[in-house]
């Protein structure tokens, strides 16, 4: 039997290992195991431990949506629910510090320990049918073993002799049936000959006594720099791997409190109709005048704007229809903008945190979306027009010194649309305008409790979105200011159900769109080289094993042309492009403009978004001063443009699906 030892990061899904665990969260684990590790006693008995991981588990992570306690002979487990009636998701074996007897080590597995876990597996995977486990774990509260169910399933659930044992041993047709007759007799012997590897996770707590008890201020970041080693260790004993739950910047996950204040700021409601959900105007007497909409509505209202629309009857039979549907795209074109923006702001703050950090500062200069910036509707608009649709060398004196580090953006979604030249701008609607605070808001007043009353319309925007975090690139971080995230793909989910308020809309998961992706490209590439090299592989190995001119290889993928009929939010393409760089890594094609291939580095699809690790799992980490960083990012860069301008395409019926869609799938760059 061959062991596999892998440290905390390494067993981490990487999407999961971008994810920033708030300060609060990482303060609370640093307390819990600090208790658990001072009420360790090596005098005491193995309930008593087990007692104290128990509470460990449960203070940190576990309540009280998932119950923790024993089950029959198991010592602990997890329940996938909140009580006994959901079924077991983790198993635990736990031993007190002194039994090294039973103890399980990283040389050697076959031990009591493992061998209860294998028994208690095979009760739930075959006398209870329990498909739901999904982990199991050996501790003597300092050390601990982590071992995917899938292993398990594997070598033992799906080993029919081994079943059979099992079950003669349960119904008690063998010569013995004390468990220990399964453990010597049974369970020792089959793992002793055992040839498969087993993978596990194995770290111990004593490692991060020095660090857990380091001397720093809890209101001063910087007074903790290796706070963030523990980051891995937090998440590895999280719900969302152990339970392999979904995590904060799943793409398949709709931040429901982040598109619900969007909405009321906008001046909408979501209403189902069937199974349908769709997009409505707040009904009278819950209509605010200060909201985006009822602000455009009232604006195009007093202008006369929409009998003079050349194309007023598309917009709705009646003058009210009219009305409404024409406020409601002017307002979804300005908010996309803006939610582009910020995505933005977010990439610049990140990239450009080393210009001044020595433990790891961003810099807020690079923020612009805020009201010491923009004050008024007048800056947004100008902003739009006069900055973002602007070479540097063509602002005017009023923009260029306000928004100087605000890069150009060669984008569709900043030149005025047909409609708001035959409206209005942005810049028409009122500035003293104000909304009453949603009483789901995620604002908190100087006591940290709930904002209420009413606030101007455009500083409640900028603080809302201000009050998440959208930057989702970068190493492993806290983040301090305990905000959620909202990345690209959460935003383009949005984006599909805003423009998609006529008649709902379905926006595809992830996990659907990735594996579409690598399903069809795949051998679409597979189909490509065969086609012209006059070859016959049958995948990317074989493909692998005759490429023998990476530039040469490189047009063919670049050759291929992939188009989306309905393109909504882009989320589709974006899964393509991430799959076409992961291809390409695979080939050993991938290189940058000298020609060099970006061998040192793990390129890969995880959870639909693109990971880049080096060769020790840690996350690759934009820093624009190193000159081997800034190798890879240009390198990821150019590839994603050159396979955005050539290799993919998207159509739809909505205009504005097109316009996010570009900016979706530009942003990925």
């Amino acid at each position: 039997m061959k062991l596999n030892k892998l440290k905390p990061r390494k067993a981490l899904n990487k999407a999961f290992l971008k994810v920033k665990p708030n300060r609060t969260a990482i303060e609370a684990f640093k307390s819990n195991l600090i208790q658990l590790l001072e009420r360790t006693n090596d005098t005491e008995s193995e309930e008593f431990h087990k007692n104290l991981v128990s509470d460990f588990l449960k203070k940190t992570w576990y309540e009280p949506k998932h119950f923790i306690n024993t089950k029959g002979r198991n010592d602990l487990v997890i329940h996938n629910g909140e009580d006994t009636k959901s079924r077991v998701g983790v198993i635990i074996e736990a031993k007190k510090p002194t039994n090294k007897s039973e103890m399980v080590t990283t040389e050697k597995l076959n031990a009591k320990a493992f061998h209860e876990l294998m028994l208690y597996y095979l009760h739930e995977r075959i006398s209870l049918n329990n498909l739901e486990v999904k982990h199991l774990i050996v501790t003597n509260s300092y050390e601990w073993f982590i071992f995917d169910a899938s292993t398990f399933d594997r070598l033992f659930a799906q080993n029919k002799t081994l079943v059979r044992q099992f079950n003669d041993f349960i119904e008690g047709r063998l010569a013995d049936t004390r468990t220990d007759f399964f453990y010597k007799q049974i369970a020792e012997p089959f793992i002793a000959a055992l040839e498969s590897e087993i993978v596990f996770t194995h770290f111990d707590f004593q490692d991060y006594q020095k660090l857990l008890h380091k001397a720093g201020s809890a209101a001063d970041p910087d007074s903790r720099p290796d706070d963030h080693k523990l980051i891995a260790l937090f998440k590895l004993l999280s719900p969302e791997h152990l339970l392999k739950l979904p995590f904060a910047n799943d793409s398949n996950s709709l931040d429901k409190r982040f598109y619900s204040e969007l909405l009321h700021i906008i001046g909408l409601t979501e209403t189902k109709a069937g199974s349908k959900k769709l997009i409505e105007r707040n009904k009278p007497g819950e209509r605010h005048t200060g909201s985006l909409l009822e602000d455009a509505i009232i604006q195009l209202d007093s202008l006369g704007k929409i009998n003079r629309l050349e194309n007023a009857g598309s917009f709705g039979n009646t003058y009210q229809e009219r009305l409404f549907n024409v406020a409601l795209e002017l307002s979804i074109t300005w908010i996309n903008r803006i939610l582009f923006l910020k995505l933005l702001e977010a990439q610049l703050v990140s990239y450009h945190r080393f210009d001044k950090r020595t433990a790891g500062q961003e810099d807020k200069s690079y923020a612009f979306l805020n009201t010491e910036k923009i004050k008024d509707y007048d800056d947004l608009n100008s902003l739009f027009f006069q900055v973002l649709a602007k070479q540097h060398s063509e602002r005017n004196e009023d923009v260029s010194k306000a928004f100087a580090k605000v890069p150009y953006l060669n984008s569709s979604l900043f030149e005025p649309t047909e409609i708001e030249q035959q409206t209005i701008f942005i810049s028409n609607l009122k500035d003293d305008k104000t909304i009453p605070v949603i009483g789901s808001t995620v604002l908190k007043d100087q006591q940290g409790k709930k904002r209420t009353g009413s606030l101007n319309t455009l500083n409640y925007l900028f603080e809302f979105l201000d009050a998440y975090d959208f930057s989702s690139e970068g190493q492993e971080e806290i983040q301090e200011e305990n905000k959620s995230l909202i990345n690209a793909s959460v935003l383009g989910l949005i984006f599909e159900k805003i423009n998609g308020y006529k008649d709902g809309s379905f926006f595809t998961p992830g996990f659907i769109t990735m594996y579409m992706s690598r399903q069809t490209i795949r051998k679409a590439v597979v189909q490509k080289f065969n086609e012209t090299k006059n070859w016959n592989c049958h995948d990317l190995d074989e493909l692998y094993d005759k490429i023998d001119d990476r530039r040469e290889a490189n047009e063919i993928v670049n050759s291929l042309k992939i188009c989306d009929p309905a393109v909504g939010s882009g989320h589709f393409l974006v899964s393509a492009l991430n799959e076409m760089i992961a291809i390409k890594h695979d080939l050993k094609i991938l290189q940058d403009r000298n020609g060099r291939r970006l061998k040192e580095y793990q390129v890969e699809v995880v959870n639909d978004e693109l990971i880049v690790t080096d060769e020790e799992g840690q996350l690759f980490d934009y820093n624009p001063n190193s000159p081997e960083s800034q190798r890879v990012q240009q390198t990821l860069f150019h590839e994603k443009q050159s396979l955005i301008e050539n290799c993919l395409f998207g159509v739809d019926i909505n205009p504005n699906s097109v316009k996010n869609a570009a900016c979706v799938c530009g942003s990925s760059c």
